[in-house]
């Protein structure tokens, strides 16, 4: 495949993840095998798109979806979920996401034993963990004395896309490259020659190019961005109003604890000179028991 000069667009922009791997079997099979935790006897051998979850046209600020049953070399089937996430709260909603893929398999009558693994892969264009370098986190249910024994159901695989390198410690050469296509191909003018070498990053990175997009699917991919712009300035409004709003209510409790400090100290004073407690609670506002106690 001939990759010709044009300007690339953003995979991470849904319009754009939607239209690469949401009607390309064989593209999100590449992606899933390099990126996810499957055994090197257990990779994806079959994709099928389930009905149903479609990204919406015009999309929200809310997620990208692209839902696959996968069969793999075992013959075992399994249900993909993967999201893309803005919002501090994408791990629920993840897992949320998961949980109802996981429960929506049991049709009426079906037996539990009917159920298919799910794994959620969230790929954030955001740090959520900052107390870890590491950008790629793995969770399943797991005994806490003995790791080795797994429920299998569900897991959840998060890629943080602005820690990731290429001198990651990714065992997959593929999956650096499939991760660097989604971080960087919006970046280049030429495509470095290591991307040449996979057929499948060709042809996701032609469908990454401003001409295979028509004036509306461009109109939305700015939209997009401007959504992006738009939820992450509310959001930075939203936190600086609460900054203030906790600044002045210090400032509120600071007062008062300085007041009561300072009718504490006129209240021993005048308990000193030998007046009455009720006079000296009415003066200070303080109760007559407290009065009691100071000493």
């Amino acid at each position: 495949m001939i990759l010709t000069a044009s300007r690339f667009l953003d995979p991470k922009n849904d319009i754009v993840f939607k239209k690469i791997f949401g009607s390309h079997p064989h593209l999100v099979k590449s992606f899933l095998n390099a990126v996810l935790p499957l055994p090197d006897d257990g990779l994806i051998d079959t994709i099928e798109y389930l009905p149903g979850e479609q990204v919406p046209t015009i999309p929200t600020m809310k997620n990208t979806i692209v839902d696959v049953k996968c069969c793999d070399q075992k013959g075992r089937i399994f249900i993909v979920e993967m999201q893309m996430q803005w919002s501090d709260s994408f791990a629920k909603r993840l897992t949320f996401g998961v949980a109802r893929a996981y429960v929506n398999q049991l049709d009426r009558g079906k037996v539990y034993e009917s159920l298919c693994p799910v794994y959620g892969l969230g790929i954030i264009n955001d740090v959520f963990d900052k107390d870890t370098a590491e950008w790629y986190h793995h969770y399943k249910t797991v005994n806490i004395r003995d790791d080795k024994k797994v429920l299998e159901g569900l897991e959840l695989v998060f890629i943080e896309l602005p820690k990731f390198t290429p001198r990651s410690h990714m065992e997959r050469k593929l999956g650096v490259l499939w991760l660097r296509f989604l971080n960087e191909i919006d970046k280049y003018q030429e495509i470095p020659s290591e991307f040449r070498d996979s057929v499948e990053l060709s042809e996701a990175i032609e469908l990454s190019q401003e001409s295979a997009y028509t004036r509306g699917e461009l109109e939305a991919y700015d939209r997009y961005w401007d959504a992006v712009s738009v939820e992450r300035t509310v959001i930075v409004d939203a936190l600086a109003k609460g900054h203030r709003k906790g600044r002045e209510e210090g400032r509120e409790e600071g007062r008062e604890e300085g007041e009561r400090l300072k009718a504490i100290k006129t209240a021993k004073i005048m308990k000193i000179k030998g007046l009455g407690i009720p006079m000296i609670a009415e003066c200070t506002g303080l109760s007559e028991s407290e009065i009691e106690k100071l000493t």
